[in-house]
């Protein structure tokens, strides 16, 4: 693509999953990469994500697929459960049926080994460079590069700049404005060792237990020697976006009327860590110029449809498909990336918050969600799955 010309140059901002999976593919490209990120080292915290056929066909399109997948658990099904009645609402088979329509499995996977499944690709990557402990604090974007200043002073140039820096993204805070919103929903996540996983819950499969105002999940990881947990339900305080340590009995004053199946999951942990939750409404563009966004930074959602780290992941393979459709130009490419990723993570933030209210449904509400499905065949789940799932490298620059 270069024809001997010197290489280009890319700052990332962010050393999460979309921003590795970013560098990953702009080397792809073979552009140079300068990562910045404001931890002293490269590192992710959490629990469990879930990883859709789509998040493997990126995983695969970065060449890390079989990384991921050495390190996640397949499951056989997806599940609803009403979590006042303990009756099966909906069940989707994540059988050998699914992944051939999909291309891919449905996997489980602990956050850090993601992160680490696409980090081992990148730390050596001679068109990778690190810069950690460094807080960006704004960044200009000229006719020919950008600049990008840290809190010390220090100035970064390159010819482009991706900000993969999450939900209070600088980047976006200095280019488009910051618009989230704090959603008011908190979510806990623990894991459990399975030896202190109820017998009757060991179940190979995401199953949600939908309740009024609230909703618990859980599943396998690292070759189900633990389990993640997942609680969510409506604050009655006044929320700030945010990370903190939680209490059981937070946890458990919000789960009062459960059925006890899935209540005794809530005594289960030893810690929990308390998520505020925020996302964003959905906006026309991400950037101008040789500047754009990537991820939470772009398209922050609540985790209702499991496609947070998934649509990131999307992000990254389209960004690089969109620099080599363009032949390397790297503004034409930015518009074109974003022509096809901001109507399609709209899509998946408006249908977020759409699972929320249906997870979270109560009285005559809940007793319509609970009918929603009833009686209807794999494959009309599959069909109306098609536009989330079928994506791929192929497709990437198509509208889906």
């Amino acid at each position: 693509m270069t024809d001997g010309k010197a290489k280009q140059k890319v700052i990332v901002v962010g050393g999460g999953i979309g921003g590795l999976a970013a560098a990953l593919s702009l080397t792809r490209q073979n552009i140079e990469v300068l990562l910045l990120e404001q931890a002293e080292q490269i590192g992710e915290i959490g629990a469990g994500i879930q990883l859709g056929p789509n998040a493997f066909s990126a995983l695969d399109a970065l060449g890390v697929g079989e990384a991921a997948r050495q390190r996640a658990v397949f499951t056989d099904h997806c599940t609803m459960m009403d979590a006042v009645d303990a009756t099966e609402v909906v069940r989707i088979e994540t059988d050998e049926t699914f992944r051939k329509r999909f291309g891919g499995p449905y996997g489980v996977i602990h956050r850090a080994d993601i992160h680490l499944s696409i980090l081992e690709a990148v730390q050596h990557h001679p068109l990778i460079k690190f810069k950690t402990s460094t807080h960006v604090d704004d960044v200009r974007v000229n006719a020919d590069g950008v600049e990008v200043v840290d809190k010390k002073g220090e100035v970064y140039k390159a010819d482009a700049v991706v900000g993969c820096d999450g939900v209070k993204s600088v980047i976006r805070e200095k280019t488009i404005g910051r618009h989230h919103r704090v959603t008011g929903h908190v979510v806990y996540r623990a894991v459990v060792d399975v030896e202190n996983m109820p017998q009757d819950l060991q179940i190979n499969a995401p199953v949600l237990w939908a309740g009024p105002r609230c909703h618990l999940v859980h599943y396998p990881l690292r070759g189900g020697q633990q389990y993640n947990l997942v609680v969510t339900f409506h604050s009655r305080e006044q929320e700030e976006w945010g990370v903190k340590d939680g209490s059981k009995e937070e946890v458990l004053s919000y789960f009062e009327g459960i059925h006890p199946r899935p209540a005794q999951m809530l005594d289960r942990p030893t810690s929990w860590r308390r998520w505020a939750t925020a996302d964003a409404d959905p906006v026309d563009e991400w950037g101008s110029g040789r500047c754009t966004l990537l991820g939470d930074a772009a398209h922050p959602m609540t985790q209702y449809m499991a496609q947070g780290a998934c649509m990131a992941l999307e992000d990254a393979v389209t960004l690089g498909e969109a620099i080599a459709q363009t032949d390397g130009d790297l503004d034409a490419a930015f518009r074109l990336y974003e022509s096809v990723r901001v109507p399609r993570t709209a899509r998946v933030v408006w249908s977020t918050r759409e699972m929320g209210r249906i997870y979270h449904a109560k009285g005559v509400e809940r007793t319509v969600r609970n009918l929603l499905w009833k009686g209807k065949s794999q494959e009309y789940f599959y069909a109306s799955l098609d536009w989330l799932y079928g994506w791929n490298k192929d497709n990437c620059l198509v509208p889906r």
